[in-house]
């Protein structure tokens, strides 16, 4: 062969687009464990209760108001008109105490965090003033029914239990909240007369199940939510974070102080605006972020935890084939520098079965951890590959000591790799500077060799085998 150079260069590039197949057909098969896994939270949401948004206890009153109007003329009289329309009056004081506990769910493989929760609420009302419509007419009539209370809820199906009192007397509390905004909740109607007197002290226990997160609206002039948990690993999120929390390894408590002033949820729900799920307002499941998503305009301001997986296997399984081709390239460089320092050759076919060797790492952590935690899966992977990329390194590499290098070199790359899953913020400076230090390596091995000397060797070698062989034949 003229070129022998040129023609292992292009086998070996011919192998790395064989490689990309092969990784693409792995990170579909991880797009594809995790959709599955995303199915299986939806069908137990289905099947159980989603995401929990609360809003209430709020005082709601329906009201109509009559009046005539002139019918076009003098000779035309009039004709009634009837207007129906609601007001609605938020807590003067809001007080949540809520405790609540994990309770996972299993589709199959996959693991659904699924919670119960207790949950005691306090509302103050100091004056009905707000139930009092104004007519919008001159001489018409208004005609109110009487209070009602409203909790409205993103999911009913999660209520296990509710208790509702006023005062000290219980209330009869009954499904749907006959509010048009808000349909999914309870409430319990109060006495007419109930309107012209005092304060109004409301009492309510309720016990709620969902998944994966919480949310609650402040609506009230102040509001003091405070919440208990076992589960060790929160995300907190909505549009306002706790003014106390702390996260341990047995669960989290978290405190939440707000007042009207610092937003404007009373006035949203009477507007309307809509009861909205937490998802997509809790920061980044994956790593944990406090940060809060940005909120719809069309939805209500919400305090919100999110119940996570910190090592969530899908996810780290997903951002650790984005590296693959980056540790394919390095392994071929250091395969390729040993054959340029030690003379020894290495076929395209053993590229290839190197190349292999790795993929198949990616594929085994994705098996395994769903079995297994994470870093016993990822130990496994990688202590298996290195293995066997050492034993084979002993004969490609013609000594065992060099198999060893190779694979101790392999298990560091894995090793780096484990830091970049685990630093996530952190993991462009440290690719960043893995690829550096690789390209610094590669040159100062390589800078005293004279590369035309080099390739004119290989070519004079090439000839002189190739005339040796006509000759033979």
């Amino acid at each position: 062969m003229k070129f022998p150079l040129l023609a292992k260069m292009g086998a070996i590039a011919l192998v790395g687009l064989m490689l990309i197949l092969v990784l693409g057909r792995i990170e579909g098969l991880v797009q594809e464990r995790k959709a599955r896994g995303e199915e299986a939270v939806r069908g137990v949401e289905h099947s159980h209760a989603a995401a929990q948004a609360v809003l209430g206890p709020m005082l709601e009153r329906s009201c109509a108001e009559e009046w005539d109007e002139a019918a076009g003329g003098t000779d035309h009289g009039s004709r009634p008109l009837r207007r129906e329309f609601r007001v609605l009056q938020a807590p003067t004081r809001l007080t949540v105490d809520g405790r609540m506990k994990a309770d996972p769910l299993w589709r199959g493989l996959f693991k659904v965090n699924a919670w119960m929760g207790h949950f005691t609420v306090a509302a103050d009302f100091a004056t009905f003033a707000p139930l009092q419509p104004q007519a919008q007419h001159p001489g018409s009539q208004l005609r109110c029914g009487p209070p009602m209370l409203v909790v409205a809820m993103s999911d009913v199906r999660g209520v296990r239990a509710a208790t509702l009192s006023a005062d000290g007397q219980a209330l009869a509390v009954q499904p749907g909240t006959l509010s048009a905004h808000y349909a999914s909740g309870l409430h319990a109607m109060l006495a007419p007369d109930r309107i012209n007197g005092g304060p109004l002290a409301v009492h309510l226990e309720l016990d709620l199940v969902g998944t994966s997160q919480l949310a609650w609206v402040p609506a009230a002039d102040s509001l003091r939510w405070t919440l208990n948990s076992d589960w060790p690993s929160p995300s907190f999120g909505g549009q306002f974070v706790p003014a106390q929390r702390e996260v341990r390894a047995d669960g989290f408590s978290a405190t939440w102080n707000l007042s009207a002033l610092a937003t404007t949820a009373s006035a949203d729900v009477a507007k309307g605006l809509g009861l909205c799920t937490p998802a997509g307002l809790i920061g980044d499941a994956a790593s944990g972020s406090d940060e809060a998503g940005a909120k719809p305009d069309k939805c209500l301001d919400v305090m919100a935890v999110g119940f996570i997986d910190p090592v969530n296997p899908y996810v780290l399984s997903d951002r650790a084939v984005k590296y693959d081709l980056l540790f394919i390239l390095l392994t071929f460089i250091a395969v390729g520098l040993i054959e340029v320092l030690s003379g020894r050759r290495v076929h395209p076919v053993q590229y290839l079965l190197v190349g292999l060797a790795l993929s198949t790492f990616f594929l085994l952590l994705l098996s395994l951890s769903e079995h297994l935690a994470f870093e016993k899966s990822y130990a496994t992977a990688a202590g298996a590959c290195a293995a066997l990329l050492a034993f084979y390194a002993s004969s490609m590499l013609g000594r065992v000591l060099s198999g060893v290098l190779f694979g101790l070199g392999i298990a560091l790359l894995y090793g780096l790799l484990y830091a970049l899953l685990q630093m996530e913020q952190n993991a462009l400076v440290i690719g960043s500077v893995m690829l550096f230090l690789a390209l610094a390596t590669v040159m100062t091995l390589t800078r005293r060799i004279d590369w035309y000397a080099m390739f004119a060797r290989l070519r004079v070698n090439a000839l002189s085998a190739a005339t040796l062989n006509e000759e033979k034949s």
